[in-house]
This record gives structure tokens, sequence and C-alpha cells, in this order.
């Protein structure tokens, strides 16, 4: 706000000779995946792989290089690192401690993603109509289907923030929750939802974890949001959306520009 610069400012202000560093300014707020296929659309051609961050993440060093030696094996679409919790000092995935050091994932989050240059071309675009959540997710699938893998290495840590995440007492609980605006949550329903109707029958068992996770959503919501009615009334709304193949301007955010296609 103000005079303060922003995250492409900053981004400008690096490389002196201009070529290091090139932002690219849509003038309208079309979504995250909107903002993923420009940047991909203008890689170079002797580009091998491409690296996805979000401006809330901070990338340690040699985190790239370790990430890229995976891309060695060609059976390997998508390298990342954990995404890391640096407030808490802890990993963002509850189930963290169960797995192996570096291990397959079923789908990773978008920033970290270190993805193989011919992956993108055979697995084809991020889904503009998902806007925000679950573009990540549904690339995953996708880069799945297609026979390749996805491995995260857990000991590459990078700060990532989830937004306004505070702990909440449930009896002897004591419960993580991350509070977004409504809106948000309608699109986190939507693209949950979506996936569930597309990929029932052909993984049941990512299908069971989207039940789960809409479940884990709903109470948590429901439990522990200050104004609970409204986002639960977001909640649900993208869950139907979701599952009858529609969508609501409603819950854009101020100012954003919504494209269906996919």
């Amino acid at each position: 706000p103000g005079s303060e610069p922003t995250v492409a400012d900053k981004l400008s202000g690096l490389g002196g000779d201009g070529k290091s560093v090139r932002v690219l300014r849509s003038g309208e707020n079309l979504g995250l995946a909107a903002a993923l296929n420009r940047g991909i659309a203008e890689l170079p051609e002797d580009a091998e792989a491409v690296l996805l961050l979000d401006h809330d993440s901070v990338l340690p060093a040699d985190v790239v290089t370790a990430l890229a030696a995976y891309l060695d094996d060609e059976t390997i679409g998508v390298a990342a690192p954990t995404p890391w919790d640096a407030a808490h000092d802890s990993s963002y995935d509850n189930l963290a401690a169960l797995r192996a050091d570096v291990a397959d994932r079923t789908d990773v989050i978008t920033s970290g993603m270190l993805i193989r240059r011919s992956a993108l071309e055979r697995v084809g675009r991020f889904r503009e109509d998902f806007f925000v959540d679950f573009v990540d997710i549904d690339f995953c699938l996708r880069l799945r289907r297609a026979g390749l893998r996805i491995v995260q290495d857990q000991r590459l840590k990078l700060p990532h923030s989830l937004g306004d995440r505070r702990p909440h007492r449930l009896g002897p609980l004591r419960v993580q929750v991350v509070h977004y605006p409504a809106w948000r949550l309608y699109w986190i329903a939507r693209g949950a939802a979506t996936l569930l109707r597309e990929n029932l029958r052909r993984d049941p068992l990512w299908s069971l974890k989207a039940v789960l996770f809409l479940a884990s959503w709903t109470w948590r919501t429901a439990a522990f949001e200050d104004t609970r009615a409204n986002h639960s009334a977001a909640l649900l709304r993208g869950m139907r959306d979701g599952l009858l193949g529609r969508f609501s301007l409603r819950y854009l955010p101020e100012g954003a520009t919504y494209r269906a296609a996919r």
C-alpha cells in the first residue's frame, strides 16, 4: 500500500544488466495458474527445468542445485523441498515423520517445485479455472498419470507462509488452523470437490484423501473460525459448485478476473 515497493518492484531492481531478471506484468489479477502459464511461456529455448516460487517463500542457498540432481533420473518430473513453517520451526506436513528423507509423493505444493521442461510439455498448462488453490494438486495428478514421478526431499527445507496459522484448543488437543478469508475457502473447496468428481473412479485412493481433506476443513471452520456462518457458507458453496462443475464469481477477490476455460 502507499509508497511501499511491491514484490515486482523489488525483483525489477535485481540484475543490473536488465537481463538477469525479467518481470512480467499482466495488469490484472487472473489468478495463480494464469501467472504461472504466462511465465512458463517466456522460458528460453535452452531451459531444461523451471523453478516455481511464491512471493512468501524464502529460497535457501544450494536448494536448487540439490533438487536439480534428482532430475538426472528421467523418471522424475518434479523434485521438491519440504515447506517449512519458520514461525513454529516445524513442517506443515503432519505425517512428515513417517516418511523417508526422500520420498515419492502423490502431490506437492507449487512453491518450490522444480519441474522438468519436457514434463511441462507432456502434461500441459496449469489449470486456470482453479484460480488459486489446487492448481498444484491437479498438475501433480496429471503428471503421475503421464507416468512421471514426484519426489520430495525433507532435508531441504523451504521457509514458506501458508497464511494466518494459529493454534487452538479442543479439550486436551492442540489444533493448528490456517485462517483464510471466505473467498479463499470457496476456491479451496471448489478445487478439492472438482478433482474428487473427476478422479473418483480412476484414482479412488486420492479421492478418499480429498474427502478427508474437505471434512477436516469443514469441522475446523465450524469450530474455530471467527465468522463461522460466512466462512462455512463459502466452503459449502465451493463443494457444491465443484461437484456440479460450476463456479461463482461472487467469491473472486476484489479486482480479479476469472477465466473459466481450462
